[in-house]
C-alpha cells in the first residue's frame, strides 16, 4: 500500500507549514468584511492546528507514510517536524514565556485550578469503564477479546496517556501485556480523540466570555495576572535591537541545551533506580521519572522560573514572549499535521469508546466548573494537563495569554506524577466493567 505525500522532505513540509501560518495571521488581522466574522467564530489557534490536519487528510503532507521500492520491498518514511518543535522549540517557548512569570500570582490562581485537573483525572478514570459499559450493549465484540488481545488491556494504555503522558502509556502496556501488534490501533485512537478534544476546547477559547457568564464564573484572579503581565511589559517595551534578539535567542536555547543535557543523565539515572524497584507496582507507578522529555520539560521550566527573578525578565519588553508564542504556532501545526481526518472512519467502534469516553470527562468537568464557579480557563487547561500533557497543556494555556503557559506545564507535571497510578486503577475498574 503506497501511502506517500506529494511532499515529503521535511523543508518543504516546514515551508508548507509556514506559509498556512502566515496566510492564517495575515487573514485574522483583516478588518471588516469576511475574515473578521470568520474570526469571530473560528479561533486563529484552531486554524493553525486544522489547517495542517487537512494538508494531511488530502494527502499533500504526512507524519509518516509508506511506500514500495522498485525491489518490491514496503519502505517506511516519516517527518521529523514534531520531534524538533516539541523537543527544541516547545521547551524555548516555554522558557519564553515564563521569563515574566509573577511566581506569586500563579500560586494566587488558587485552588479552582487543582481542583479542576484533579476533576479531569477522576473524569478519565471513570469514563473508561462506563465507556465500555455502553458499547458493550450495543457491541459488545468492539469491547471484548481474552488474553494479551482484551481490548481493555488495550485501553489501558489510553488511560496511561490521557492522564500523564507518552511514558505512563508506555509503563501501562508493559504492566497489562497488551498485544503488541494491536497498539497501533491503540495509538491511532489516542490521537484522534485526544486532537478532537483539542481542537474543541481551542473552539472555545474564542468563546470564554460568554462560557464564563454562564459558569457564573470567578475570573478575577486569571486577570489580575495577565494585568500584572501586561503593565509589565508595557513598563519595559523597548525597540527590540539585534543585541536584545542574540540574548534572548541565547536565553533560550541556551536552556533548552542545559535541560537536553541534564535530562541525558537524569533520565538514564532514574530509569536504572525505577529498574532496582522489585514491586511491579510500585515500578511502574515511577515509569515516567525515566523519561528525558519529562525531565527536558520540567528542567526548562525550572531555569525559567530561576530567570524570572534575575534581570532576564526584562527581555521581555524586546518581545520574548511574543517568539515563544511563534515556537508554540509552529508546535501547533507540527501536531495538526498528525491528523488524518479520514481515518476517523476506521476503527469506528473504538473511536466510538473514545468519544464517549471524552464526554464523561468533559461532562464532569462542566459540572464542577459550574459547582465552584471555575473560570473556563481552569476547564480547558486541567483537562488538557491530563488529556495532551505537557506538549499541549501550555498550548492551550498561552492561548489566554503567553504568561499562562507555565500553569499549563505545572499541571501537566502532576499529570506525570499521577498518571501511572490512577490508570490503574481506570483499568481494574475497565476490566470489570468487560468481565461483566
Amino acid at each position: 500500500m503506497n501511502t506517500t505525500p506529494l511532499f515529503t522532505n521535511d523543508t518543504v513540509i516546514f515551508g508548507v507549514l509556514m506559509i498556512s501560518l502566515g496566510f492564517i495571521f495575515y487573514t485574522e488581522s483583516l478588518k471588516g468584511g469576511f475574515w473578521e466574522k470568520f474570526y469571530k467564530i473560528v479561533p486563529g489557534l484552531f486554524m493553525a492546528y486544522m489547517v495542517p490536519a487537512l494538508f494531511t487528510t488530502i494527502g499533500l503532507i504526512a507524519p509518516e507514510w509508506e511506500s514500495t521500492s522498485d525491489a518490491g520491498e514496503i519502505v517506511t518514511g516519516k517527518s521529523n517536524l514534531y520531534f524538533v518543535a516539541s523537543r527544541y522549540l516547545l521547551p524555548a517557548a516555554l522558557v519564553l514565556m515564563t521569563l515574566s512569570i509573577d511566581l506569586k500570582a500563579v500560586f494566587n490562581l488558587g485552588w479552582r485550578a487543582l481542583v479542576m485537573f484533579f476533576t479531569g483525572t477522576i473524569g478519565i478514570v471513570i469514563g473508561g469503564p462506563i465507556a465500555i459499559l455502553l458499547i458493550s450493549m450495543v457491541s459488545p465484540e468492539t469491547v471484548g477479546g481474552a488474553g494479551p488481545d482484551a481490548v481493555w488491556r488495550g485501553l489501558s494504555t489510553l488511560a496511561g496517556s490521557w492522564i500523564g503522558g507518552g511514558a505512563n502509556q508506555t509503563a501501562m502496556l508493559e504492566i497489562y501485556g497488551f498485544n503488541q501488534a494491536k497498539y497501533g490501533t491503540m495509538v491511532f485512537v489516542d490521537i484522534v480523540v485526544a486532537n478532537v478534544w483539542m481542537a474543541v476546547l481551542l473552539i472555545g477559547i474564542g468563546k470564554s466570555d460568554r462560557i464564563n457568564k454562564w459558569l457564573k464564573a470567578d475570573n478575577s484572579s486569571i486577570e489580575e495576572l495577565k494585568e500584572k503581565v501586561s503593565t509589565f511589559s508595557a513598563k519595559i517595551k523597548r525597540d527590540a535591537s539585534l543585541t536584545d534578539l542574540m540574548i534572548i535567542a541565547a536565553i533560550a536555547f541556551g536552556s533548552v541545551g542545559m535541560a537536553h543535557l541534564s535530562a541525558s543523565f537524569l533520565a538514564p539515572f532514574f530509569e536504572r533506580l525505577v529498574s532496582n524497584i522489585e514491586s511491579p507496582t510500585t515500578k511502574n507507578i515511577f515509569t515516567f521519572l525515566g523519561s528525558t522529555f519529562f525531565w527536558m520539560i520540567s528542567i526548562s521550566t525550572i531555569i525559567a522560573i530561576l530567570l524570572s527573578f534575575t534581570k532576564a525578565r526584562n527581555y521581555e519588553g524586546a518581545g520574548a514572549s511574543k517568539y515563544g508564542s511563534v515556537f508554540i504556532y509552529i508546535l501547533v501545526a507540527s501536531i495538526g499535521m498528525k491528523m488524518d481526518l479520514t481515518l476517523i472512519f476506521d476503527n469506528a467502534g473504538l473511536i466510538a469508546v473514545g468519544i464517549i469516553w471524552m464526554s464523561i470527562h468533559a461532562l464532569l468537568l462542566i459540572i464542577v466548573a459550574k459547582f465552584i464557579k471555575a473560570p473556563y480557563f481552569f476547564l480547558a487547561v486541567g483537562s488538557q494537563a491530563n488529556v495532551g500533557g505537557a506538549a499541549s497543556a501550555p498550548i492551550v494555556a498561552s492561548a489566554f495569554h503567553p504568561s499562562l503557559a507555565t500553569v499549563g506545564v505545572l499541571l501537566a507535571v502532576f499529570g506525570y506524577a499521577v498518571g501511572t497510578i490512577a490508570a490503574i486503577g481506570c483499568t481494574i475498574l475497565m476490566e470489570l466493567a468487560a468481565a461483566g
